[in-house]
């Protein structure tokens, strides 16, 4: 699989709004029918399009009233030192993503805690202390404007015309 089509771009569309969606539901949503949409879904996470299924939880109902960025600047950049500082950044569930980026700094991460008290604790103790690490900058969110996991897909269907 390795152009997609409408039906393929509808339904990855609809699984990011709602992956809970019946296979009939889904059908009845793209304009195929059940057995054709069920292949389609299969071929689309056998090819690596749809890695997952997840639920999205509101991180304030489960107590996690902090959202941090934090732009972490290593010592060096050789490849065992970078190697040993991703295992120890993929070991933390508190940091729930992470990124190699330009520009000052290595890496940018999000860590989320359950309070100030919490994320500095997270912070003294083991962000500080992971292997190759010089020096964190913090940047706390003030509020959430747009927080959504769905990917823009609309350039996808722009190929098609």
């Amino acid at each position: 699989m390795e152009t997609l089509d409408k039906f393929d771009i509808a339904i990855l569309q609809n699984l990011q709004t709602d992956a809970r969606l019946t296979n009939a539901e889904l059908a009845s949503r793209v304009g195929l029918s059940a057995a054709p949409c069920w292949r389609r879904v299969r071929a689309l996470e056998e090819a690596g399009y749809i890695t997952g299924y997840r639920a999205e939880i509101n991180r304030h109902k489960i107590g996690l009233g902090v959202l941090a960025f934090v732009r972490l600047d290593t010592e060096r950049t050789t490849g065992d030192a970078t190697r040993q500082l991703e295992d120890a950044i993929k070991k933390l569930p508190e940091i729930v993503s992470c990124h190699y980026i330009s520009g000052n700094g290595t890496f940018e991460l999000q860590v989320m805690a359950e309070d100030l008290e919490a994320f500095s604790k997270f912070a003294l103790h083991r962000l500080i202390n992971m292997p190759n690490v010089k020096d964190i900058h913090t940047s706390f969110s003030l509020g959430e404007v747009k927080a959504s996991s769905a990917l823009p897909l609309a350039h996808l269907s722009a190929r098609l015309k």
